[in-house]
């Protein structure tokens, strides 16, 4: 017997339904591939929850950038990722100079006993290096690809950005009795400086760092920075080590590095 043509309500509710499952495939689809990397992504309990855990890819690769992690509100860092670890710091949403945002370099993730999501971060606090663990639904993360590296025995500065160099640049570094401090650290602030023809030049980017010889200089608590160059200053040609501490670098290179680095860039000195 031949096939009949069916009725045209008929057709109508076949298209309706093919319709249907044209989007539910559409909408399977795109839950199940990877979301695009967006600049900013929340953290939470329910997305911690569905994440795999992130001890391995949070930790900074050496040139290639890093995760930071913006505390969006006050909360304890502790020794261990555990709530009944001892506090190291209560952190502040914004920081304590200039109060910015408190963004934070993130060093590796861990989940405690009961699955709940913690990030190692690096704390701008004594001694320089401290780190502690602050649970990850009290930040938001975002991926740099930018990396510095500090030589103070070459007293050069390299930026990379994602793993290619994109600038090198010579400085002035800790004098051998007020030395840079050596290690991983993270730019903390970026303060345009009221007088661009001081003694600092136009910015000043204060690092996590602070020096392991001086408490204070310039009234501050001894941070070290990536700053400018003028005045005085300009008497201690680039390529000398005679700073307190601080890397001086020029007034256009420092200009160039506050205009493209965010909160919380991995910085990393060596010999």
């Amino acid at each position: 017997m031949p096939d009949l043509p069916a009725p045209a309500h008929t057709l109508r509710r076949r298209r309706r339904a093919a319709a249907a499952l044209l989007v539910c495939a559409t909408l399977t689809t795109a839950a199940a591939a990877p979301a695009a990397r967006s600049a900013e992504v929340p953290v939470g309990p329910n997305a911690a929850a569905a994440r795999a855990d992130p001890a391995t890819p949070l930790r900074p690769v050496a040139r290639r950038g890093a995760t930071v992690a913006k505390v969006i509100a006050p909360v304890t860092a502790r020794r261990a990722p555990s709530a009944r670890a001892r506090a190291v710091w209560r952190v502040p949403s914004a920081t304590g100079w200039s109060h910015q945002a408190q963004v934070l370099l993130v060093r590796r993730g861990a989940r405690d006993e009961n699955g709940r999501r913690w990030l190692q971060v690096a704390l701008p606090i004594r001694p320089t290096g401290t780190t502690g663990w602050i649970p990850a639904d009290y930040a938001r993360l975002s991926r740099t690809p930018w990396w510095v590296e500090v030589s103070t025995a070459h007293r050069l500065v390299t930026v990379y950005r994602d793993g290619r160099r994109a600038r090198r640049f010579r400085a002035v570094v800790g004098a051998p009795g007020t030395p840079t401090p050596h290690g991983l650290f993270a730019i903390w602030e970026k303060n345009p400086q009221p007088d661009p023809r001081g003694f600092i030049g136009p910015w000043a980017l204060s690092l996590t760092a602070l020096s392991n010889v001086l408490e204070s200089y310039g009234g501050g608590p001894g941070r070290v920075a990536i700053h400018g160059r003028a005045g005085l200053s300009l008497l201690d040609p680039l390529g000398t080590a005679a700073s307190h501490g601080c890397i001086r670098v020029d007034n256009d290179d420092v200009r160039w590095l506050a205009h493209r680095l965010p909160h919380g860039t991995p910085v990393r000195v060596r010999r």
